[in-house]
């Protein structure tokens, strides 16, 4: 990816068809990037789709710690999400599960996400890669709520 690229996006394959992968450049270090999804004043300034705000949030950023959030949609839909802490190695990768909560509170189907930062020049190369996506539309639907999100988290930096 080149060093200028500020909100280059790609989807990859990974070998499964229900994985996705999105690799942005952002312009700030690694470690402040990190911070931007552990910390959660900083979470909530990005987390969730372009004009998505996040009211509720837990994090227990710690292995096997939980977190868990609350999106409002625009029209006011709650869209809650949650999951496992499974890796921490600050400032370069991270790694969670992530499941929807389902209408009746019961949890949905479980995948898990992987991030991986490294410096790149003067800011960091992000890659995010989302397995175990339940079928193809799960991971369509996944990449455009990515995709917005990477967007409000690069207007963080700028």
């Amino acid at each position: 990816m080149p060093e200028s690229a500020t909100a280059t996006a790609t989807a990859r394959n990974t070998g499964d068809e229900h994985d996705l992968v999105l690799e942005r450049l952002l312009p700030a270090p690694p470690d402040r990037v990190f911070d931007a999804w552990v910390n959660p004043e900083t979470l909530v300034k990005w987390w969730g789709p372009e004009g998505f705000s996040t009211p509720e949030l837990s994090l227990d950023v710690s292995t096997h710690g939980k977190w868990r959030t609350v999106m409002r949609s625009p029209d006011g839909e709650r869209h809650i999400v949650s999951g496992v802490y499974l890796a921490i190695d600050r400032p370069a990768r991270l790694v969670f599960s992530w499941g929807w909560e389902n209408e009746d509170g019961s949890a949905g189907h479980e995948s898990e996400v992987e991030l991986t930062l490294r410096a790149a020049g003067s800011g960091t190369h992000l890659k995010l890669i989302h397995r175990r996506l339940e079928h193809t539309e799960s991971r369509d639907n996944h990449r455009l709520g990515w995709d917005s999100s990477l967007n409000d988290l690069e207007r963080v930096f700028a």
